[in-house]
């Protein structure tokens, strides 16, 4: 936990004294690569149904085939998306730092591409960190550590970075919004999966599905 508030607080420092160089370099330059735009609009608009819709499929999954282990994990991943959320919302209202496209900061510079949902409210909130990016790496780094496999973690990883290049391309995060929620997002999946451990770790690996011939009482006492 110290580590990643650390890299955090760092990521933080950073924002602060060069997003008037660097960081606005690197988004404006993003910010003009027109041939990628339908795709950044496509990702980003389904970002979080994605981390949502993966471990719900899993728990229908593990429902219907009664796979204890596959709910343990898609509940796990879920918990490492609520994590990620709540320490999100928490960073970019204690920052505050203003949107790329916000008046304060570039309005002439950067555009705003992402104005395709009538319920997006980026433009009231806070840029850093993204939370598109700490969604999609809490997801890709769960996934990673539950199935450390390459056919699962190599498209969990372009998908991750996929998201956090959409969010510079529409304009609307700095390059070290989307380098602070990739690794709130990875430290948020890491830090749940330790805590998961360590909890089944103390149940003794109970099960959450009762046996067919077992009530979930006599399962877990």
């Amino acid at each position: 936990m110290k580590r990643l508030l650390l890299t955090i607080g760092i990521l933080c420092f950073y924002s602060g004294i060069y997003s008037q160089n660097i960081d606005f370099e690197w988004i404006h330059s993003l910010n003009q690569i027109d041939e990628t735009r339908d795709f950044s609009t496509i990702i980003s608009i389904t970002t979080t149904y994605t981390a949502v819709a993966v471990p719900v499929t899993m728990g229908v999954a593990a429902l219907i085939d009664n796979n204890d282990e596959l709910l343990k994990n898609s509940i796990y991943i879920l918990a490492a998306s609520a994590v990620t959320g709540i320490l999100t919302q928490g960073i970019k209202h204690t920052v505050k730092r203003p949107r790329p496209f916000d008046d304060s900061a570039y309005p002439y510079e950067i555009i705003r591409y992402d104005k395709y949902d009538k319920y997006e409210n980026v433009g009231h909130s806070p840029s850093f960190p993204s939370g598109h990016t700490s969604f999609a790496f809490a997801t890709a780094t769960a996934l990673t550590l539950k199935y450390p496999r390459w056919y699962v973690i190599v498209p969990s990883y372009v998908w991750a970075c996929s998201v956090g290049y959409s969010r510079m391309n529409l304009g609307v995060h700095y390059p070290s919004d989307v380098a602070a929620g990739a690794v709130l997002g990875a430290g948020s999946a890491y830090l749940t999966y330790l805590v998961n451990e360590w909890f089944w770790g103390k149940t003794g690996n109970r099960k959450i599905l009762t046996d067919k011939n077992k009530t979930i009482a006599e399962v877990w006492f």
